[in-house]
């Protein structure tokens, strides 16, 4: 019998040089898309999938990505007393115990950063979520993969398709025989394929499923690119050992690692609520000119 997805890594130590000064001083996975982190989404999208226990790898400064999903006495008896509903809030709140946090003290990677979840991950197997990668998709790109997880077991990472000349600005699947219209064997993983070189256009994103071997496999793992740790890498060597399968997520990828993406991503949900689309839209159209 399958062991179910009960925990999940968020790597989230990273600087977020790329949001300087933003991010001086907040965790870039804070940094708000509309009125939710960036945290917030993919926290919310394990919650839809099962995920019980939520373990973040974190590094100095990002006290706040924790302090996040605690419960806020004073501002929540504030609310209280002004009679204001206090819903709002409950997205944020994680039961007591769910919520564990470790460090990573050297930046050597993602593979490190996921390794240093080892002692609270155990013997079972774990979802990783990139919060950088906004997946948004009904249901959440997590629940599509736990559904697909729980047909064929083993190991999967969510894909994408994109152009073919897309395709040498990402891991590339080198993929082999169909399960089904979403569901795909992995044979290889290829890192920023040239595009005549590239197996498929079908790009790794920030999501997986991944059997507790791969900590045993970090261990030894010896840097690769930018003389660090790959958990690209260390999935490589797992194939052919235990079964990996990629799901074609069926929803929109924003890559909020990128300023433009970040702003895309943000308009994009604008767009979606409808509280905000209408006025969103004329907002638009005027600074467009239109």
């Amino acid at each position: 019998m399958r062991k179910p997805i009960r925990k999940a890594v968020f790597p989230v130590a990273g600087l977020g040089t790329r949001f300087l000064p933003a991010t001086k001083a907040i965790p870039k996975e804070m940094l708000p898309i509309i009125d939710r982190p960036l945290i917030q989404y993919a926290v919310d999208e394990a919650r839809e999938a099962g995920i019980e226990q939520l373990i973040f790898v974190t590094g100095r400064g990002k006290t706040a990505i924790v302090e996040h999903f605690d419960t806020a006495f004073e501002l929540e008896a504030t609310m209280a007393d002004r009679g204001k509903v206090l819903d709002i809030l409950a997205a944020t709140r994680i039961q007591p115990g769910n919520l564990v946090a470790v460090r990573q003290q050297v930046p050597l990677g993602l593979g490190h950063a996921i390794w240093c979840a080892r002692a609270i991950v155990g013997e079972e197997p774990f979802a990783i979520f990139l919060p950088d990668e906004l997946m948004i998709g009904a249901p959440g790109c997590m629940k599509q993969m736990v559904e697909a997880y729980n047909q064929v077991g083993g190991n999967l990472i969510s894909v994408l398709e994109v152009p073919e000349d897309e395709v040498s600005s990402y891991g590339v699947i080198a993929p082999g025989a169909k399960v089904s219209a979403s569901l795909t064997e992995v044979t290889g993983l290829v890192e920023k394929p040239k595009r005549e070189d590239a197996p498929s256009n079908l790009i790794i994103s920030g999501r997986y499923i991944l059997q507790p071997e791969v900590m045993r496999t970090l261990e030894c793992q010896e840097k690769g690119a930018g003389g660090e740790i790959q958990l690209t890498d260390a999935m490589a060597r797992m194939i052919g050992t235990q079964p990996f399968h990629a799901v074609t997520f069926a929803g929109k990828r924003y890559d909020c690692g990128s300023k433009i993406g970040f702003v895309e991503a943000t308009l994009a949900l604008a767009l979606d609520r409808p509280d905000m689309a209408d006025e969103t839209r004329a907002m638009a159209k005027r600074l467009l000119g239109l």
